[in-house]
């Protein structure tokens, strides 16, 4: 479990897999934390270098983030200390938030981008509108809950359910609501037209949180993107590990125009 300060953070993290060529580097979503990827760690370790974090105040690691700009700074100052230069950001939810960021602020290090039930703008319907306005208004707990239940998609396990509601809920709440709020002020939508690297854009089909349709908003402005749907709803790195690793497979070696 090493660490690093960062940004008067400590950041917890695991850099693993050989050190020959370009890493993937895989960024967790609200609430979540770095264990989100274990199916993709195990994966992609035995053939190339894949780092995963913390950020700063989830999990492992400590701090107190204010916005999108600082977490994608933390991400960036990390694989500076670890002296990565060009690497491959797979980011979930509010981690493609984060990977987008890095792709604006950074389009030389950014060998190819992987987002996964992320959007570029958060847009709320009256209905989801009114109901996370609602649902702010609950207990901190039963506030994560109703989120994290919100965010599988149908026939998943219930207890297992159960268990993420839990570990999330576990996020100091300062932590969970300013990230909330930090997702709800994030907007790079007139600006993806910018991110030229060749970007898969792999997103739930039953993802209720982030729906498909905003996804598609953005990828018509996206130059060079690949758009892939899965059976799953918003949580897909674990609601289909599996599908979510083959997709990572078949775009490093098959998909977009560059190579990795």
């Amino acid at each position: 479990m090493p660490q690093l300060e960062v940004g008067g953070a400590r950041l917890t993290f695991d850099d693993e897999g050989r050190r020959d060529g370009v890493p993937l580097v895989f960024i967790h979503g609200w609430t979540a934390n770095r264990h989100r990827w274990d199916h993709q760690m195990a994966h992609f370790a035995p053939h190339r270098r894949v780092i995963r974090l913390d950020l700063r105040g989830h999990g492992e690691s400590d701090g107190m983030p204010r916005t999108i700009a600082e977490l994608a700074g933390d991400v960036s100052a990390l694989l500076d200390r670890l002296e990565v230069d060009r690497f491959v950001p797979v980011g979930h939810s509010m981690g493609g938030m984060i990977a987008q960021t890095l792709a604006l602020d950074h389009p030389e290090r950014i060998e190819r981008m992987v987002l996964v039930n992320s959007i570029s703008r958060m847009v709320y319907n009256r209905g989801r509108g009114l109901l996370m306005a609602a649902s702010t208004l609950l207990p901190f707990r039963v506030f994560v809950t109703v989120n994290i239940q919100r965010a599988f998609g149908p026939g998943y396990p219930r207890a297992e359910v159960r268990e993420y509601a839990r570990a999330s809920a576990t996020t100091p709440r300062e932590v969970v609501m300013t990230c909330y709020d930090a997702m709800r002020a994030f907007d790079v939508l007139d600006r993806v037209g910018e991110i030229r690297t060749p970007t898969l854009l792999l997103h739930g089909y039953h993802d209720i949180q982030l729906p498909v349709s905003q996804m598609l908003r953005m990828a018509k402005d996206y130059p060079d993107a690949v758009v892939r749907i899965v059976d799953a709803g918003h949580e897909l790195p674990v609601e289909n590990p599996a599908a979510v690793s083959s997709a990572v497979d078949w775009f490093l070696t098959a998909g977009g125009s560059g190579a990795a």
